[in-house]
């Protein structure tokens, strides 16, 4: 590592009145890749924002190669060169892929814009990074993996000195996230400066040299990757052990009810002649890699995409799902495995979210009776844990972690019987994973019955008491748990390749 390129001390943030950091500190050195960890709304995102321009600080120090800086936009901080991959995804889903990355820098002929050249420099791009995209796909079209490569590949491809990596891995497959590590090692090798913000402790651990650790607003350490372990930084984030063990054998009664089965499913290119069942108090996990068709089936289940042919039982009932309405009816609630688009709504209010799938419970004639709506959106504030000063703080000013505890509130309150969870801890911090794995431990201790998808595997082998697994929209396998390892998972995701664990 070089010289200090990233020195900030003594910030401090509030947001109407609630401290969001207070006296945080980072550095960053050339050839660094520094994570930034913490539990959800321990300022992490803040930080960062301060830094690339998104927020002002209120008080405090920041300096670039030794010089004091306080960046007014996002495209100050660009221009210096500081950029960031976002956690939430920022692109305009109506535009292609190349237009996305080149946006406001783009390539002219004369007065217009010259749309061969950015499609022909962002496939060089591209091909540099060993990404599969087309250039000029609708961005809107992409899966939240893709878009996400596109995030990466359009701040690599600024002349940055400074990189700001905000849970880049949390929608990519492994195979992706090993292309993602070499090109960080590449950037390292160029004396870029990587800030690194994950949860996912193994990725720590492979990728990262130093690791600065938050609290509440506040700094705690700063640890050097390779003389730590995973106890030391969990400790430092939460202050207590978190344990994540596989789950030795299946939590479902033998007679246990089916509640749902799903006949002969097709739909789309990605569900083909999908196939299984699930029973009352069971934990189906569906594993598989991007594009097996996983989300789409989940979609398809929930009336969010037109159903071809097959058939869909609950209870042993045929039921017909037409739209997300239908679904709700039937006693389905679905947690996306994109909140932003399709769990909530951002400029709401917390206690205006957690009600929404049951808000006429809610009214009287015309009228909603708020009283009742802050009060039962408390309680499940209060369960999840969610970080908010108020039931009345907006969605948008939450951490992303907390969001996601925002749209679990809003099937809670409706009841469901039936939980589809996609992704449900994406972005979350090791903390608040084994709060959520509780809560599911917990619901389908009440009867509940949850399809869980998941791109970790090792969230699949700790909850799931049944695995599905999904290749190219079909089913390629199933496994109990007690017969479910990380290498037959991948063989069945991949059907033509054997994987060890050391390509995990």
């Amino acid at each position: 590592m070089g010289k200090v390129l990233i020195s900030m001390e003594e910030i401090h943030k509030a947001f109407s009145g609630v401290c969001a950091l207070k006296a945080a500190r980072l550095e960053v050195k050339e050839g660094e890749v520094h994570a930034l960890m913490g539990e959800n709304g321990a300022g992490k995102s803040t930080l960062m924002k301060i830094l690339t321009g998104i927020y002002r600080k209120d008080s405090g120090s920041v300096r670039l190669e030794g010089q004091e800086i306080e960046f007014k936009s996002p495209k100050e901080a660009q221009d210096a060169g500081i950029v960031i991959v976002h956690q939430e995804l920022n692109m305009m889903s109506h535009l292609t892929v190349a237009q996305n990355l080149f946006i406001g820098k783009e390539h002219k002929k004369g007065r217009f814009i010259d749309d061969k050249a950015n499609n022909r420099q962002a496939q060089e791009l591209f091909n540099r990074l060993n990404i599969s995209i087309n250039p000029k796909e609708i961005m809107g079209n992409l899966t939240v993996g893709r878009q996400q490569m596109v995030e990466i590949a359009k701040a690599i491809s600024t002349d940055a000195k400074v990189i700001v990596f905000d849970e880049p891995t949390a929608a990519l497959t492994e195979t992706e996230i090993c292309e993602l590590f070499k090109i960080i090692r590449e950037l390292k090798t160029k004396g870029l400066g990587i800030v690194y913000i994950s949860h996912r402790m193994d990725e720590i651990k492979q990728i990262t040299d130093r690791v600065t650790i938050m609290r509440d607003g506040e700094y705690v350490d700063t640890l050097v990757t390779e003389k730590c372990t995973k106890d030391d930084i969990i400790s430092r984030m939460v202050g207590r052990v978190i344990y994540e063990d596989p789950k030795q054998k299946s939590n479902v009664a033998n007679n246990a009810p089916v509640v749902l089965q799903v006949k002969n499913l097709n739909a789309g290119k990605l569900v083909k002649d999908v196939s299984f069942t699930l029973r009352k108090g069971e934990i189906l996990g569906i594993a598989g890699l991007m594009g097996s068709g996983r989300t789409e089936t989940a979609r398809v289940l929930f009336g969010a995409d037109p159903l071809d042919s097959g058939e869909i039982l609950v209870k042993g009932k045929a039921v017909s799902i037409k739209n997300p309405s239908d679904a709700v009816r039937a006693g389905i609630g679905y947690l996306s495995e994109d909140r932003k688009r399709y769990g909530i709504i951002v400029e709401k209010s917390v206690a205006d979210n957690s009600v929404m799938a049951c808000l006429e419970n809610y009214c009287s004639g015309q009228f909603i009776n708020d009283r009742r709506v802050k009060r039962d959106a408390g309680k499940y504030a209060e369960l999840l844990k969610t970080k908010t000063p108020s039931v009345e703080q907006m969605v948008v000013n939450l951490s992303g972690g907390n969001q996601q505890k925002v749209v679990i509130a809003k099937w809670l309150l409706r009841d469901s019987e039936i939980l589809i969870f996609d992704e449900p801890t994406r972005g979350i911090d090791v903390g608040a994973k084994s709060e959520i794995y509780a809560l599911m431990n917990q619901l389908v201790g009440q009867g509940k019955a949850i399809i869980m998808i998941s791109s970790e595997l090792t969230e699949v082998l700790r909850m799931s008491d049944r695995i599905l697994v999904m290749c190219e929209g079909r089913i390629a396998g199933e496994f109990s748990i007690e017969d479910a390892s990380q290498e037959k998972i991948m063989h069945a995701a991949t059907l033509r390749k054997e994987f060890s664990t050391q390509d995990l």
